[in-house]
């Protein structure tokens, strides 16, 4: 680095002076750092490097005090980059983001022009020095703020560029290429204009179109080039400047040139940078629709909301609100940031956060989500989570990291694209010598043709954007449908795995249990046993008492007073109502006290073995009754199994319910293996278990699934379930529905697939029409490839990539909503 620098770190885990001295070692252990300072205060540390030190110096002194048990906290910072329009450009900025100390990692995105860095130290302008030092533009971006869109701007300046070309192109095409097409037109033109004048006339326009539309070619290639790391634009540069100069001396120095040689091209060069711009401004209004998810999302937010100041409703913009404020939402309104609904019922449509179609009722006390829309009803709400906080933001930032994120497929093209554009440059020179040596007489224009169409065919745009175009596409669409990739590389892993596995309670049931069956055995009817079995169990806080008591208050049955209630531990309840004993529990409790209980057992058999937790009622010593209560399995939850066997899938259900019950809810459901009886320390060792036989995902929604869902190839979170189980996952199901699996694995597979088309035409189009352009067919069929049909290509080839890309946009659902109804 030339001189010393010192750099600040954030240290975790330090509670005390031995501590100090410990990380104080760990970081002067490591070779080029001349003095270390750590603050157990600040939990800073300041690091000296010596004037030798590299960017790797850094990233060993984050090994080392991770080693010694005091990580180094890492800072995530995003920038966008200007002047980025191929692979190579890509590549250029990552390495040069890599090469500034204390930068962990850096990913470039190519299709929204953004850069994702992981640094250990605060260091935003190093990090935009380095862009500018590279040859690019670079401006921070705040935590979930949005680029700046510049595809509006971008494709306006285009398309003005475009149609300054295409007019003064065409003139040159009609003067050179006219006579060609039409002999007449080429006799008529020599006796009246003369050859001379034609040529004069093409060379002042062509020079005209590279000089003004196709001035940031030369503006930007021709400084990469003096840098020795030439892009796209410099191929173009090269290729243009190669025909326009051979044409410029023939033109005014035909002497020069070899006998019968001198010939012009200046249609060449002119129609380069004419469909060249066309291709570009195609493909900048194509990739402004890959961000066209995020752009939704972020409009869903309302501008103001009406807020509660001083006791009137205020219109207030919705950056001012506060949590705690009082909001007012009329019919029809979208509501502006989270909070709890205080007065008013209605119903909310939630489907641009869950995905789901079906409106939501909501009632005092039930949780209002910001981005969604309210219907015939008037609200008061009151703010939990604004700005930041929302659950609109965050999704927004999910979806945005996800965006950012580079597969593993990428790294393997970007090391390609880094010798890419030289290669091509240096195949350009063997086609022209080649040509030269062995070419026809006149062999120097099939030379120059040769070597201006290899320049100008080779396409690493399309390379670039093969990749994260797709991730971008395919993950907004997912957003979309209720599932959010928190990783991007889940994409890759998720479309690979073998086995889905889940949790039970809360994930393939309701999570709470409800009343399904009353058997009755006595004189009483279903209404009076249900009655006097919630009366006993309203003084009981066990769940499925709970369950009892919803039931009778759903049917507004008025519940007999109790007298001398008496717990009865693992057994039940025993109390006494108008006189007569009352026995609520087991069937062992039954036993215990003496009654008959042989038909309430079989019940109670026939209710285990279908997953219902029997409750046999007794009254003044006499069976009355037997109630089932079961955690009920979600109506979507059967679907979504049957659609996982049907994409070649093995199912599995984890739970800690007796092997009874689980295999009643699996034989319901046609899952293919049981886990049961596991306690939740133990979900880890069952996931271990499953993945001998592959890659596991595992579905689950509480605070116990989270080590399981750490530990399985593809964690996947109800998003209705706790914060630490979504923290632990690496996909996000908005809603409480299973099948969002299934969805989030079909855009798994097709995002992959659309990957896997996209690079095959990107590399094959290079292999195939690169010796194509060097003349490979001259001596088979005697045809050459133009340089002008070779920018055709060229432009072509990038907007198919993105064209394709946004085919995702198309994916449906796999389980609608009206479909599992």
């Amino acid at each position: 680095m030339g001189k010393h620098q010192t750099i600040a770190l954030e240290i975790d885990g330090m509670t005390c002076a031995g501590c100090v001295a410990r990380a104080e070692k760990a970081i002067s252990a490591v070779a080029g750092v001349d003095k270390a300072e750590v603050n157990l205060a600040t939990r800073g540390g300041k690091v000296i490097l010596a004037e030798n030190a590299g960017a790797d110096t850094l990233r060993a002194v984050s090994g080392a005090l991770r080693a010694a048990g005091y990580p180094a906290v890492p800072h995530r910072q995003r920038l966008q980059i200007k002047g980025m329009s191929c692979a190579t450009c890509v590549a250029k900025v990552e390495t040069a983001l890599l090469s500034v100390p204390g930068v962990q990692a850096a990913t470039v995105n190519l299709a929204d022009a953004t850069a994702a860095v992981t640094t250990l130290a605060d260091n935003t302008n190093d990090l935009i020095a380095a862009v500018k030092a590279a040859g690019y533009g670079a401006e921070p971006l705040a935590s979930g703020e949005r680029p700046v869109d510049h595809a509006a701007e971008e494709s306006a300046a285009l398309r003005r560029r475009l149609i300054w070309a295409a007019a003064l192109t065409l003139p040159v095409f009609v003067l050179e290429m006219g006579g060609h097409l039409f002999p007449a037109f080429h006799h008529w033109l020599a006796m009246t204009l003369g050859t001379q004048q034609s040529w004069l006339i093409q060379f002042a326009l062509a020079t005209v179109v590279m000089a003004f539309p196709g001035r940031a070619f030369f503006v930007k290639g021709v400084p990469a080039l003096l840098r020795a790391a030439p892009d796209m634009n410099s191929l173009v540069a090269l290729g243009t400047s190669a025909a326009w100069g051979f044409s410029t001396v023939a033109t005014f120095a035909p002497s020069v040139l070899p006998a019968g040689t001198a010939a012009v091209y200046f249609e060449a060069a002119a129609v380069i940078i004419t469909l060249i711009l066309l291709g570009r401004l195609l493909e900048a209004r194509a990739k402004g629709r890959t961000g066209a998810a995020i752009k939704r999302l972020v409009g869903l937010r309302p501008a103001t909301a009406l807020v509660e100041r001083d006791g009137a409703a205020v219109e207030t913009p919705v950056e001012e609100i506060r949590r705690g404020d009082m909001i007012q939402i009329r019919a029809g309104e979208r509501i502006a940031v989270d909070g709890v609904l205080r007065e008013g019922t209605s119903w909310v449509d939630e489907s641009m956060i869950t995905g789901e179609p079906v409106p939501v009722e909501k009632t005092k006390g039930a949780l209002l989500v910001g981005g969604t829309v309210n219907g015939n009803g008037a609200l008061r709400m009151r703010a939990t989570a604004v700005g930041s906080d929302t659950m609109l933001a965050r999704i927004i930032d999910m979806v945005q990291e996800a965006q950012s994120a580079r597969l593993p497929v990428q790294d393997l093209v970007n090391k390609i694209t880094v010798w890419f554009v030289p290669a091509i440059m240096g195949i350009a020179v063997v086609t022209v010598g080649l040509w030269l040596a062995f070419g026809p007489a006149p062999a120097l224009p099939y030379a120059l043709v040769a070597g201006v169409a290899v320049l100008i065919i080779a396409c690493p745009c399309a390379m670039g954007l093969a990749t994260p175009t797709s991730i971008m596409v395919g993950t907004g669409r997912a957003a979309e449908i209720g599932v959010l990739f928190r990783q991007g590389d889940a994409l890759q892993g998720l479309q690979a795995v073998q086995t889905v596995a889940f949790d039970k309670t809360g994930t393939l049931t309701e999570g709470r249990p409800d009343l399904t069956d009353i058997r009755v055995l006595g004189a009483m009817t279903a209404d009076e046993l249900l009655a006097t079995t919630a009366a006993l169990e309203a003084l009981s806080e066990h769940p499925i008492g709970g369950a009892i008591l919803r039931a009778a208050k759903a049917k507004s049955l008025p519940l007999p007073p109790v007298n001398g209630l008496e717990t009865i531990p693992g057994h039940g309840l025993r109390g006494h109502i108008g006189g007569a004993e009352v026995l609520v529990g087991a069937a062992r409790l039954m036993d215990r006290q003496g009654i008959d209980a042989a038909e309430a057992r079989q019940i109670a058999d026939e209710f285990a073995a279908r997953g219902r937790t029997p409750v046999v009622v007794a009254v003044a010593g006499r069976i009355a009754g037997v109630l089932g209560v079961a955690d009920r399995i979600k109506p979507e939850a059967r679907a979504a199994i049957a659609a996982l066997h049907a994409r070649g899938l093995r199912t599995a259900m984890i739970t800690g319910d007796t092997q009874a019950t689980a295999k009643a809810v699996a034989a319901d459901l046609g899952i293919d293996q049981v886990l049961a009886e596991v306690l939740p320390e133990g979900k880890v060792a069952a996931i271990r278990q499953l993945q001998q036989n592959g890659r596991v995902a595992f579905v689950g929604d509480g605070i116990n699934d989270a080590p399981a869902l750490a530990a399985a190839d593809v964690g996947i979170a109800i998003g209705t379930g706790t914060d630490v189980a979504v923290e632990s996952a690496q996909v996000v199901l908005m809603s409480g529905d299973p099948s969002g699996v299934v969805n989030a694995i079909e855009i798994s597979r097709r995002t992959l697939a659309n990957i896997r088309e996209n690079l095959v035409w990107a590399f094959g189009y290079n292999v195939i029409l690169v010796p194509v352009a060097a003349g490979a067919l001259y001596p088979v069929w005697g045809t050459m490839l133009s340089p002008a049909l070779a920018a055709g290509a060229m432009a072509v080839s990038s907007v198919l990539v993105v064209s394709n890309a946004l085919r995702l946009r198309f994916v449906a659902p796999v389980l609608r909503k009206e479909a599992r109804a």
